[in-house]
Parts: C-alpha cells; structure tokens; sequence
C-alpha cells in the first residue's frame, strides 16, 4: 500500500529554502565548479548503494543525474544564473548535516528531495531547452556522422543553443511576470 503526502510551501517556506540554498553555495563560493560536481557524483553514488533507498529519494536520482549532464554539458554552455542555481543545489545536496540531517532513517532526505523539486520546477524551461538541444545535435551528429566539417558543425550547434537561450530566458522571464513561479535563487 502507498501513501500520497502532499505539503504546501508559503512564500515564507520558500524563503527559508532560499537562504538555505544561499548559505550552502556561500560556504563553498571559492570551490572549483569541477570539485562541487566530483563531490557530487560521490554522494550519488553513496547514496544509491546505500539499502533501502527509500523510493522518494531514488525516483529524483534521475533528475539530479540529468541536472549534472546539463551543466557539464560544454557544447550547452549554460548560463551564469542557472549554473550558480544548479551548482548552489549540488552544495546543499551533498551536505549531510542540512535542515534535515541525512542519517536520520526515511525522512533524512526530504529536505534534499523538497529542494531538487523546486529546483526541477524552478528550471523547467531551462530543462526543456537542453532536451531540445540534445536532441538537434544528435539529429545533426546522426544526418553527417563525422561527413561535416567541424567549424559548420560547431556554428550550427552554437546558433541552435542561442536560440535555445533566448527562449529558455523569455519564457524563465514571462513565469516571473506572471508569478507563476517563485525565483528560488
């Protein structure tokens, strides 16, 4: 038997994820954009091999897996706000003494699962810009294989990842107006 648990987050609720966001990458602001995704990747893997994984943390692995891609994606280039955000949410993730501290059985992980979700809703446009640039270059890289030059091959990825860019911030910027999300960072 499964149980659905919904809460909902006051803008003060937010607040307080917010700071805790901006303490988290405050801490670390000097570290190397590499070490934080390293430190990372060494949590997911603790994590995934620890038993039981409660289904809550391990349905939102996936999320953070595809987060990690997106921001060491080169050919992407992410932008400076978004990668602070993600970078800032890698932080918090990884450190087990948060909110909640993370060895407390079952609910240790809740503040890291609420966070990625905000973070997952908070980016959504972003995400779904990378999907569509994923998908060109791999239509691309398929249609040429390795028949393309590269400087074309690179301008046109280039020219497809900034208007890809543009839409990701025109519609990041229509959400705000509309308030129909709440900037998290």
């Amino acid at each position: 038997m499964s149980m659905r648990f919904s809460i909902e987050l006051s803008d003060r609720d937010l607040r307080f994820f917010r700071q805790a966001l901006q303490k988290s990458r405050a801490a670390v602001r000097h570290a190397e954009d590499a070490e934080i995704i390293e430190a990372i990747g060494d949590v997911l893997a603790d994590i995934k091999s620890a038993e039981p994984l409660p289904e809550f943390v391990s349905k939102r692995i996936p999320q953070l897996e595809s987060l990690i891609r997106m921001l060491q994606d080169e050919e992407w280039e992410l932008p400076k706000d978004e990668r602070e955000t993600l970078l800032a949410t890698f932080i918090y993730f990884g450190d087990p003494e948060d909110i909640i501290p993370d060895h407390i059985p079952v609910i240790g992980f809740l503040d890291d699962v609420i966070m990625i979700e905000l973070i997952v809703r908070e980016l959504h446009h972003v995400r779904e810009a990378y999907d569509d640039f994923c998908d060109f270059r791999d239509a691309y890289d398929k249609k040429f294989k390795s028949n393309q030059d590269g400087v074309i091959r690179r301008d046109r990825i280039d020219k497809k990842r900034q208007q890809l860019h543009q839409r990701m911030k025109r519609r990041l910027q229509s959400d705000r107006r509309a308030k129909k999300s709440s900037a998290l960072w």
